[in-house]
């Protein structure tokens, strides 16, 4: 099965909790404060790799996460840091954010490498907070939450030669003939319904990738038919090869077919260069293979009388691919890649306040939340410090704009305390 497009979802790792800890040790008076950081959760990156050609794999896995960091320990130990997690994708992937739908970036060369999301960064313990006024700090830091993102992946397949024609021209039967590709072939319109792709050998040892993009009928570029899926596949083909069957009723209104609906995807893709085989020489009348030859010439200079299906004239056919591969080189396909800045924007300082019932007002949010998590309610420097973080994050004067009054209560996390003016 191909498959050219999926969603992801990817979630960098959370940052480990700073602790608030203490030295103790025989014979040391007033140890101090140990406790030590939590470690970075760990980064998702894209990896491009010419191992993978479709995007199947994403069928059966579509969340990533990669590990959170470890919280802080006693003896100011610091928190293991999480793992960074590495998603391969095929090479001639895009990738487009869903919720800003920008393209942030094209991997189009192997082992090329993205980041997409930046892990959380640790807390700091209540050792890092240590002066020589304030000698016993009694607070830490939590850890920074993740980055969660949905990813959009396209994969526009790298191909030198591509095989264009309408349905039952032979192009799977070709594509078989010249590679150890196996598609399906069968006598009925639309047997190919997905691009196949085949590697043909050449004389020096190398070789080069053919694509066989589905049959295009009248309309494609619209959306009819089957093709118009795959049209942007053959972007990035050095050239294509038009095949054209000379058993059907008109073969050179076909293929005047064929190029209108390229010239209405792209204006670009219509100008790529084309050779021309003429197809099934060996269920057509001589006489009428020269004829249909003649008016071929007249539209192109590399025109050639083939027969996938017997080979017949397939070995100078292919000499001529393969000479032609050397000559023109890959095009530069120009995609407009954006600065990506959700991959390392961990800001998660919103908040929402909502009040649940006459006298008892919630206030939610990542930040805020975190800091309630590592705030000891018995702790009255504790207390203080996390009051203080709430006035200047402006909670207090979201609480008054919301309605609250005095004894009214308020809870965030575990917390949960009277307000007084």
């Amino acid at each position: 099965m191909f498959l050219d497009k999926s969603r992801i979802k990817i979630l960098s790792g959370k940052g480990g909790n700073g602790i608030v800890a203490w030295r103790r040790e025989k014979y040391v008076d007033k140890g101090g404060p140990a406790g030590g950081n939590g470690g970075k959760g760990g980064d998702v990156y894209l990896v491009a790799t010419e191992d993978m050609s479709t995007l199947m794999d994403f069928q059966y896995q579509s969340v990533f996460k990669a590990e959170n960091g470890e919280n802080g320990y006693i003896k100011t130990q610091h928190g293991k840091c999480g793992k960074d997690l590495y998603i391969k994708v095929p090479v001639g992937t895009i990738v487009k954010d869903v919720e800003t739908n920008k393209i942030i970036a094209d991997l189009n060369t192997n082992e090329q490498t993205i980041m997409v999301a930046k892990g959380g960064r640790g807390g700091r313990g209540n050792a890092c907070f240590a002066t020589s006024q304030k000698r016993a700090p009694q607070f830490c830091e939590p850890g920074e939450n993740g980055i969660e993102r949905t990813l959009e992946l396209e994969l526009k397949l790298i191909a030198d030669v591509g095989l264009l024609g309408m349905p039952n021209a032979g192009k799977s039967t070709l594509i078989s003939s010249i590679s150890s590709a196996k598609p399906k072939i069968a006598d009925y319109p639309f047997t190919t319904l997905v691009p196949h792709l085949g590697v043909v050998k050449k004389d020096t040892g190398d070789g080069y990738v053919v694509a066989d993009i589905p049959g295009l009928i009248e309309g494609a570029s619209e959306g009819s038919g089957l093709g118009h899926e795959f049209l942007r596949h053959v972007e990035r083909c050095r050239f294509l090869i038009h095949l054209v069957d000379l058993t059907q009723e008109n073969p050179l209104k076909n293929y005047e077919l064929i190029n209108k609906e390229l010239k209405k995807h792209s204006e670009k893709l219509a100008s790529v260069y084309q050779v021309i085989a003429l197809n099934k020489i060996d269920a057509t009348d001589k006489e009428l293979c020269q004829k249909y030859y003649d008016e071929f010439k007249k539209i192109s200079e590399d025109v050639f009388l083939i027969s996938a299906a017997t080979r017949e004239n397939l070995t100078d056919f292919m000499h001529f691919i393969s000479k032609k591969v050397d000559e023109i080189p890959k095009p530069v396909i120009e995609i407009d890649v954006e600065e990506d800045d959700g991959a390392f924007d961990n800001d998660d300082s919103s908040y929402s306040v909502y009040k649940v019932d006459k006298h008892t007002y919630i206030v939610e949010g990542g930040k805020i939340f975190r800091l309630a998590n590592v705030t000891d309610g018995r702790n009255t420097e504790q207390l203080y410090r996390f009051q203080n973080i709430l006035k200047s994050m402006g909670v207090f004067d979201a609480l008054i704009a919301a309605g609250i009054q005095e004894g009214d209560v308020v809870k965030i996390g575990h917390l949960e305390f009277d307000y007084l003016f």
